[in-house]
């Protein structure tokens, strides 16, 4: 009897099995081969782009000083020779909720860019750095924890997102570089949005002071128009938290047809004294740019700077300067430029053959080549 019901239970499970493989149809060889292959590791926050940045240049001073250096910029600071700007790398994920990105690199940028870091000297090399929070029912808010680069200005510090090779004085000598802290956007309305921060302060990843920086922005695109505002307050001095320091940028940018492209930025900043008084900048400058043909372009810049009592430059004056930049795409990821700039001052600041600021104004020619690599966003 036990072996009459051993009998016909194997038969029933035969007959399942049978009727399981007449209704799956037999998986093709590659398939099976892909079933038995191990999972690839996956990241927690899924797929990270990578991207990359190897910015030269070789600047010629019409000057000659000997210091070897072109006064008033940034980056493009050494003159007569050939130079290295950036070298950068990014890892990045959008968040999904969860994102982050590290741009990590060296240069003249960087060491520009952190000339005031006292945080230990990796941190030097490291241009952002952050995580990122995009909850899915939160209708657009993302917030970001840990350095990132300043809200302010019409430009940024890599040169293939600007449209000319050199920084304007007013990226140079009006505004931050980066913060490191908390920051907030959320948009409201289909063409709207809005920014808040609350940070260490300018250009610094370990605080100074006991006191933090708070920072709004507001952004409004409407058509082919986007104006752009940003306002940062908070205490900057080393070891109080008195004397405040305010600064107000706006940006208005029209791009007008498919080829050509309009900008102007305004900057004005207070730096209150400890004991009274106040130390006041302030700036515009106007630029354009022409997509002659798919590969050549044309971008003009005129700004006009007030550092009245010598904050930003260590000398109270009016400086303006006017840059012509062509730029000619050599291939799919490879930019050259050619550039001619011409910076003018109302007292002698420019540095003349072996004479520190003897002379009124500057000339330079420069030749700047840029590959870059990445995923098209």
């Amino acid at each position: 009897m036990k072996r009459w019901t051993c009998v016909r239970t194997i038969s029933l499970l035969g007959l399942f099995a049978c009727a399981a493989l007449a209704q799956t149809p037999a998986p093709s060889q590659p398939a099976q081969e892909a079933a038995a292959a191990p999972a690839a590791p996956q990241s927690i926050l899924g797929p990270v782009d990578l991207s990359g940045i190897v910015d030269v240049y070789y600047d010629l001073n019409l000057n000659h000083p000997a210091s070897g250096d072109n006064q008033l910029r940034n980056f493009d600071i050494q003159a007569n020779q050939f130079s290295l700007n950036m070298a950068k790398v990014t890892l990045s994920h959008d968040p999904d909720p969860f994102g982050f990105r590290v741009d990590f690199g060296f240069g003249r940028a960087f060491e520009t860019i952190h000339s005031a870091e006292a945080a230990p000297g990796i941190f030097r090399n490291i241009e952002q750095a952050y995580v990122s929070v995009k909850p899915a029912r939160a209708k657009g808010l993302e917030v970001d924890f840990g350095e990132f680069v300043t809200a302010a200005g019409a430009e940024v510090i890599e040169t293939k997102d600007n449209w000319n090779y050199s920084r304007s004085l007013l990226f140079a000598w009006a505004i931050p570089y980066y913060h490191f802290g908390l920051r907030a956007t959320m948009p409201l309305g289909k063409h709207f949005t809005a920014g808040l921060h609350l940070v260490n302060g300018w250009n610094n990843i370990e605080d100074n002071n006991l006191g933090k920086t708070a920072g709004l922005t507001g952004a409004l695109a409407v058509g082919k128009v986007t104006w752009t505002q940003t306002y940062y307050v908070g205490p900057e001095k080393t070891g109080t938290n008195q004397g405040l320091r305010h600064l107000y940028d706006t940006t208005l940018l029209v791009n007008a047809t498919k080829t050509a492209s309009f900008y102007i930025n305004y900057d004005y900043g207070v730096d209150k004294k400890i004991g009274g008084g106040e130390s006041r900048w302030t700036g515009i400058a106007g630029a354009a740019r022409f997509q002659v043909t798919p590969l050549f372009a044309l971008a003009p810049r005129l700004e006009w700077f007030n550092d009245a009592d010598g904050f930003s430059t260590g000398t109270a004056q009016k400086v303006k300067e006017f840059t012509f930049t062509g730029e000619f795409k050599l291939r799919e990821g490879v930019l050259s430029r050619l550039e001619y700039r011409r910076d003018w001052s109302n007292v002698p600041f420019f540095d003349r053959g072996a004479g520190p600021g003897v002379y009124k104004n500057q000339n330079t020619l420069l030749a700047g080549l840029v590959a870059y690599f990445g995923p098209k966003k």
